[in-house]
Formats: C-alpha cells, structure tokens, sequence
C-alpha cells in the first residue's frame, strides 16, 4: 500500500474541523469514535507542523532583509495546555 501524499494545510484543517463536528454529536459507536480522533490527532499534528514551517520561512525572510528578527509570541499562562501542546 502506497504512502497516502500529505495534503496541504487548508485541507487538513477543513478534515479536522470535520471530524471535530462528527465528534461532537457523540452519535458513534465507541471504534469508530477513537479511529475518528486518532485521525484528529494526526491531522492536528500535520497542522502544527504546517504552522512551524511557514513561521520559520518568515523569520528566514525577515532576517534576510535585513529586518529586526521577530519577537516570540508570548501566550497567557496554561494555553499551551489547554490546546494540548506536546
């Protein structure tokens, strides 16, 4: 079985928000509510990847322009737990 190809970060996103909406009715059966959000997590991770990347490619752009370098975004205490970051 061939690799499945990645799809591009709005697609992925678009799923997600998909099986977010399937999971939230509660109507399936327990399998298919884990399968579904194992394919979350994926997708959520395939999305925070997506994020990382283009952040990085603007701070290469930035810095060679010449451009101050980007200050780190600093979140409110526990939001970094409360999206499940790793």
């Amino acid at each position: 079985m061939a690799a499945k190809p990645k799809t591009d970060f709005e697609t992925a996103l678009a799923e997600l928000e998909k099986l977010v909406e399937r999971l939230e009715h509660g109507e399936l059966p327990l399998d298919d509510a884990l399968r579904t959000f194992e394919q979350g997590v994926a997708l959520t991770r395939q999305c925070q990847s997506a994020l990382k990347a283009a952040q990085q490619k603007v701070e290469i752009l930035l810095r060679r322009n010449g451009e101050p370098a980007p200050e780190p975004f600093n979140e409110p205490a526990g939001a970094a737990e409360a999206v499940g970051a790793d």
